[in-house]
């Protein structure tokens, strides 16, 4: 049976964030949906990309998923007002499932009180939200959290993704496709 992921899309995604590590779980083998919170079947990145959810939230967030994928950017605000993100990281961990959350998506997990006595990490433009957020590690792994800076890392964290998913050779495997 295949490895499930659910990935938030709400407007303002960053693009990098979101595409890079559902590519990579998806040539992993992972059946991956990217759901639309708002329930707009296209959504705008930060950076004007627009792209085609999978679903609404709504319609699969009853479905069984092994991994929770929440991108960041600006659109981050929007997951916060909404609260069905937080909640859902919340119950995910609570059934021993990982979550990964890049860039700003980490305040997400403070809203749903898992980042309490974790090293995590974190953007910069947080860093004084989440005053604890390790600002010189690229991806963070504390139990079932797996956090990533930004942008600029989220191959790094799309793999370490695909390592919680599949394991070390999984990963080795699709690195190597991809000449990382």
């Amino acid at each position: 049976m295949s490895k499930r992921v659910l990935c938030l899309l709400v407007d303002g995604f960053e693009e990098i964030e979101t595409i890079t590590p559902v590519d990579l779980l998806r040539r992993a083998g992972a059946e991956v949906s990217m759901a639309s919170v708002t329930g707009d079947r296209f959504v705008k990145g930060r950076c004007g990309v627009v792209v085609q959810a999978d679903s609404e939230l709504a319609n699969i967030i009853h479905k069984a998923f092994d991994l929770l994928l929440i991108p960041g950017g600006p659109g981050v605000n929007a997951l916060r007002y909404d609260g069905r993100a937080a909640k859902i990281a919340a119950e995910f961990v609570k059934a021993g499932k990982p979550v990964g959350a890049i860039c700003a998506a980490p305040t997400v997990l403070a809203d749903a009180g898992l980042l309490e006595k974790k090293r995590f990490t974190a953007h910069f433009s947080v860093f004084g939200e989440l005053k604890s957020a390790l600002a010189d590690e690229r991806v963070v792994e504390d139990g079932e959290l797996v956090t990533s800076r930004g942008a600029g890392t989220a191959l790094e964290f799309g793999l370490t993704l695909v390592r919680r998913l599949f394991g070390a050779e999984k990963e080795r495997e699709v690195a190597e496709s991809i000449m990382a």
